[in-house]
């Protein structure tokens, strides 16, 4: 055999065999790299839900900004989100500003789910209103929903959304709703107007999810149209003129922001009670059961044990707590002896809760709250200042208007739990704040000017709300605001009882917060 050349013999031992060996390492490293995307490509989820929402890496809900005609899969709303979607997309480019109704809208409560039904088609009706029955006023409202999830876990998310949208097409200029008293919502606010973003509550009621407490404000460019738990429970002693000796305090502990300011005021009422407060543990989660039931069985019979003079329980907690407890109360052992419930406007959620026992109403026992609104205020105990029938009737002609006419189809509208109201009047604030900072000139307000609006809204310049007259003190919150007293009834729905009011008679026909 002969001998290879010394020059094939280096081609072949420093060339040749090592290039092939990279380059077969390099076919694999391909190959492997190839795998990997292609892993990655078929395992990959697609977390989008819509534009502007997704699901984020911990969750299964939808949350962030929807910006089109997305109802978080809940058929339920489908109807009113559609017509949102036909209002902002009838809207001229150039000639609108952004408005978002944040609320949670992925709940899966059938309570919670009716109130956000409500409050949204409440809002939808306020923003039809501006852009078409004010006269041409400028700018057009356009509607987007912001979802910081059932319990706002996500609210820093969606925040940080709301923010981005302040800036460049979207003119974002308010949030409205918020929805409940709780801790994610009071820092979703507080990240909101630390951002500058004028926000609108509808029906958040928590003392310390509000200004003006202690001096001090902490939330910038925060208005409420709702009172604050304090003046719901000022309101409800002027009207049930509740005393110590005959009354018993059932709280919620550790509490939220709603439960825990309701309890101190409803303590304050009954301040040398020979009572002891009794307390109840929910879970986390207050949409849900729990064993907060068998605590309730427990204080019923603690119930029966008070004086005979003992005639009214003063409940602090959530509504679905509160079912549990007028549940137990139908099945306790002294039915002979009669009971008045009294309540936030929590209660309100029952209105329409299946799950309630209706025929413990029955057992000598009523349910009365301070409601937020209610249809029947202005009609069937109208007072000369305060409010109108006239400022309601408004509300209902648009109602009637979306049930025949192009405004519409907005599905089945319920006014009796008060959240379709407040869902309106917390839009007619906000649009009333966005034009009332147009600069002369200008198409646009500016961010910052909008919440500057709020000390100025009294007087000549309040907003004729549907749930009452709206006049805010230097903190934005609502002056002697109209407290409608509603009871549950053992037919179902509720009743209006009375309008009462925190300062123990309305406002004055100027309607000027006092210093």
């Amino acid at each position: 055999m002969a001998r290879r050349g010394a020059g094939a013999w280096v081609r072949e031992s420093v060339w040749e065999i090592p290039l092939r060996r990279y380059l077969a390492l390099l076919v694999t490293a391909a190959l492997i790299a190839g795998l990997v995307f292609g892993v990655r490509a078929l395992t990959h989820v697609n977390r989008s839900c819509a534009p502007g929402v997704a699901r984020p890496p911990d969750s299964t809900q939808c949350v962030g900004v929807a910006t089109g005609p997305y109802d978080f899969g809940h058929t339920q709303l489908r109807d009113v989100v559609g017509a949102i979607a036909r209002e902002n997309d009838r809207l001229k480019p150039g000639t609108w500003v952004t408005v978002a109704l944040m609320l949670p809208y992925s709940s899966t409560s059938r309570t919670s789910l009716n109130d956000i039904q409500h409050q949204l088609q409440g809002a939808y009706m306020a923003q039809y209103q501006a852009n078409h029955d004010s006269n041409g006023q400028a700018p057009a409202i356009r509607l987007v929903l912001a979802n910081p999830g059932a319990t706002g876990d996500h609210w820093q998310q969606t925040v940080d959304q709301l923010v981005r949208m302040t800036a460049g097409a979207d003119r974002l200029r308010a949030v409205a709703g918020i929805g409940q008293s709780t801790d994610n919502n009071k820092k979703a606010v507080g990240a909101l107007t630390r951002h500058g973003i004028p926000v609108v509550g509808s029906s958040i009621t928590a003392d310390d999810l509000a200004n003006g407490q202690g001096g001090k404000d902490p939330y910038p460019g925060l208005a409420r149209v709702s009172p604050t738990n304090t003046d719901e429970a000022r309101a409800l002693a002027s009207f049930a003129r509740v005393s110590a000796g005959k009354a018993l305090l059932v709280y919620d502990r550790p509490g939220d922001p709603y439960t825990r300011t309701l309890q101190k005021s409803f303590a304050a009422l009954i301040k040398g009670s020979p009572y002891e407060p009794q307390p109840f543990t929910p879970p986390a989660d207050r949409s849900e059961e729990g064993t907060t039931a068998n605590t309730f069985r427990q204080i019923t019979h603690l119930v029966c044990d008070t004086s005979r003079e003992t005639d009214t329980i003063l409940f602090a907690g959530r509504h679905t707590q509160l079912r549990q407890f007028i549940n137990a109360l139908g099945a306790r052992g002294c039915q002979d002896r009669a009971f008045t419930v009294l309540t936030g406007d929590e209660a309100s959620y029952l209105t329409h809760e299946s799950d309630l026992d209706r025929s413990a109403l029955r057992h000598r026992l009523s349910v009365r709250y301070t409601s937020l609104a209610h249809p029947d205020a202005w009609t069937k105990d109208p007072a000369r200042t305060g409010g109108t029938a006239a400022d309601f009737d408004a509300l209902h002609k648009l109602l009637t208007a979306a049930e025949r006419g192009p405004a519409g189809p907005i599905g089945p509208a319920a006014l009796d739990d008060g959240q379709l109201i407040i869902g309106y009047d917390a839009l007619q604030l906000a649009v009333h704040g966005i034009r009332e900072a147009v600069p002369d000139g200008k198409n646009f307000p500016a961010l910052a000017d909008v919440g500057l609006q709020w000390p100025q809204v009294k007087g000549s310049l309040r907003v004729g709300g549907a749930s009452g007259w709206i006049c805010l003190d230097v903190h934005g919150n609502p002056y002697d605001k109209a407290v409608p007293i509603v009871e549950l009834t053992p037919e179902g729905g509720s009743r209006f009882v009375k309008i009462a009011w925190p300062e123990g008679k309305p406002p004055s026909k100027e309607c000027l917060p006092p210093s």
